[in-house]
C-alpha cells in the first residue's frame, strides 16, 4: 500500500499549504456566520428535531438556523482520526494527519475500454475486471465500484456494485449508494463478510461517501444515511458541494465558506446522534463550472488546497480528489492533470484520495488511466518521503577507501542500496534502441498490456462460500423489493 505521508519529522520532508491559520480562521468564522445568520434547510425530520434540541432555531418548517456555541461543541466529540480495515480486520489505513491514501472513484457512466479505446458504456463485467486490478495494483489503498454497470437493474445497481466490491478484493471499501435502502443493504453485506455488527464497528471494513445538495441544502437521503451511519458507529464522508457562481459565490473564498458550512452541519448531526461518531469532512470545494463550455471540471487549480488547508485547521480526516483529467482519452493532457492533482494532494496532505482514473471530467473510467496513475503515486511516494542522512548513508569511509580513482560499482554498499531508489513499472528508461526492441510502444500501450497481465494472473482471495451466498441474498432480496427490469 502506498500510505504516503508527507512532511514526516524523521525526514523532514516538502509540505505545502495554501491557507495561513489566520485565513482558516476566516473562513471557519464566516461559515458560523452562514450558520447563525442565514441557516440551512434540512430535510429530514429527525435531524431537524436534534437541532432544535439541543438549541438551534427553526422557522419556516426546516430553516435552521444554529449558534456558534453549538457548532464548537461538536469539536469536542469527534475523533481527528479513522482508522479503516481489511477484510480481515487488520487496520491498513489510519487515516489522520498528512497520510495520504488512494483509490479510484465511483459510478462512471462511460469506460474508455483499453482493449479498443473505445467509449462505451460499462457492463458489470468491467467492475469485476476494475477491483481486479484496484486489487493487485500495490499503490492503490482502497477501492471504490469505479463504473456504473448498465447491464443490470439500475434501481439496484449499487448492491451489485458492493457486491464485487466485497467478492474481488480485501482492501478497504468507500462505497455509494443511490438511495437510503441501498445504504442499509451495504453495510449488512459488510457485516456478513467480517462477522456481524460490532466486529464492522471495531474494524470498520467500508465507509460510505455521502453526497450532500450543497451547503445550505441538505437532502433527506444524505441525512438518513448520516444518522443511521452514526446510530452504527460507522464512518461517514459527509461531502456538501457547491458551484461557484450557480449555487454560491463565484469567489472561492464564499463558495468555500458554504461548503464548510454544509461540513459543520453533518459535524453537529454526527455527533448529536451519538457522541464519538467518526466523521471524515471534504478535502475539495469551492470548484466552479468552466463558464464557457459550462462543464465542472475536475482539474483546475483555483480551489486546491482550500478545504485541505481547512480540514488540518480543525485536524480532521478528510476525502479529497486527485489523479482524474478533463481529458476524453489517455493522452498527454491526461497524464498531466493526474501527475499534477496527485502530487498537489500529496503536498496538502489529502488523506482519502479518489477519482484515480478518471477521464472526462467524472463521466468516463479507464483502467489503463488508473494503472498510470499508480505509477505517479509511487513517483510521489519517493519523493515525499525524504531521504535517511546518518553514517551508513553517509558512507564517508568508503569514499575514503575509494579515493578518487576509484569506483563504486561493486562494492557491498552499492549491493546493500541500490534497491532503495525508485524504479518505474510503466514509465520507460530503455535507451531509443532498447525502446524500439520492445515495441516502441507509448505510456497507453504499455499501460494496456499491464492490465491485460494482472487480469490474467491476478486472483483475487474469494469469499467463503456461505459468506458469498449471505451477499447474494441480499441483492435477490433488493431485486424482489424493486421488481423486474429491462
Amino acid at each position: 500500500m502506498a500510505n504516503v505521508r508527507s512532511n514526516d519529522v524523521n525526514f523532514g520532508s516538502a509540505q505545502f499549504g495554501l491557507l495561513s491559520p489566520q485565513q482558516c480562521e476566516k473562513l471557519h468564522h464566516a461559515s458560523l456566520e452562514i450558520l447563525e445568520r442565514t441557516g440551512v434547510r434540512i430535510h429530514e425530520p429527525e435531524a431537524v428535531e436534534l437541532l432544535k434540541k439541543a438549541g438551534a432555531f427553526v422557522s419556516d418548517g426546516n430553516r435552521v438556523r444554529i449558534p456558534s456555541g453549538l457548532v464548537e461543541k461538536a469539536f469536542s466529540t469527534v475523533p481527528r482520526r479513522v482508522v479503516l480495515c481489511d477484510r480481515y480486520g487488520r487496520r491498513v489505513m489510519p487515516v489522520e494527519g498528512y497520510r495520504s491514501f488512494y483509490g479510484p472513484g465511483s459510478d462512471c457512466m462511460n469506460i474508455v475500454d483499453h482493449r479498443t479505446w473505445e467509449r462505451r458504456k460499462p457492463l458489470l463485467k468491467d467492475v469485476i475486471e476494475g477491483i481486479t486490478v484496484c486489487d493487485a495494483l500495490p499503490n492503490i489503498d482502497f477501492v471504490m465500484s469505479m463504473f456504473l454497470p448498465s447491464d443490470v437493474n439500475q434501481a439496484i445497481a449499487d448492491r451489485y456494485q458492493m457486491e464485487i466490491m466485497l467478492k474481488y478484493t480485501t482492501k478497504p471499501i468507500v462505497f455509494v449508494t443511490y438511495d437510503f435502502s441501498g445504504c442499509v443493504d451495504a453495510v449488512e453485506m459488510a457485516e456478513a463478510v467480517v462477522g456481524g455488527p460490532e466486529s464492522l464497528r471495531q474494524n470498520p471494513l467500508v465507509a460510505c461517501y455521502i453526497n450532500v445538495t450543497t451547503g445550505l441544502q441538505h437532502n433527506e437521503e444524505a441525512l438518513q444515511k448520516l444518522l443511521y451511519l452514526a446510530e452504527k458507529g460507522l464512518p461517514a464522508l459527509y461531502i456538501p458541494v457547491n458551484s461557484a457562481g450557480i449555487t454560491g459565490p463565484v469567489t472561492q473564498a464564499g463558495s468555500m465558506a458554504i461548503v464548510n458550512a454544509g461540513m459543520l452541519v453533518g459535524l453537529m448531526l454526527s455527533q448529536l446522534k451519538r457522541e464519538g461518531t467518526p466523521l471524515v469532512v471534504p478535502g475539495w470545494g469551492g470548484e466552479g463550472m468552466d463558464m464557457k463550455t459550462l462543464v465542472g471540471p475536475y482539474c483546475n487549480p483555483d480551489h486546491r488546497g482550500l478545504a485541505e488547508a481547512l480540514a488540518h485547521y480543525y485536524s480532521l480526516p478528510m476525502f479529497t480528489l486527485a489523479g482524474a483529467s478533463d481529458s476524453k482519452m489517455v493522452d498527454q493532457q491526461a497524464g498531466i492533470e493526474a501527475a499534477l492533482t496527485l502530487m498537489v494532494d500529496a503536498l496538502a496532505g489529502g488523506n482519502i484520495v479518489h477519482d484515480l482514473g478518471y477521464l472526462e471530467s467524472g463521466l468516463s473510467g479507464s483502467l489503463a488511466q488508473l494503472v498510470i496513475c499508480n505509477e505517479i503515486v509511487g513517483w510521489i511516494e519517493s519523493f515525499v518521503k525524504g531521504i535517511e542522512i546518518n553514517d551508513e548513508t553517509l558512507a564517508l569511509d568508503l569514499i575514503d577507501e575509494i579515493g578518487p580513482d576509484g569506483q563504486f560499482l561493486d562494492t557491498d554498499h552499492t549491493r546493500r542500496h541500490f534497491r532503495a531508489r525508485w524504479y518505474p513499472d510503466l514509465l520507460d528508461r530503455d535507451d531509443y534502441k532498447g525502446w524500439l526492441t520492445k515495441g516502441g510502444k507509448s505510456l497507453a500501450e504499455r499501460a494496456a498490456e499491464r492490465v491485460e497481465e494482472i487480469l490474467a494472473e491476478h486472483q483475487p482471495e474469494a469469499l467463503p462460500e456461505h459468506v458469498a451466498q449471505k451477499i447474494e441474498a441480499i441483492v435477490r432480496r433488493a431485486e424482489e423489493r424493486v421488481g423486474g427490469w429491462e
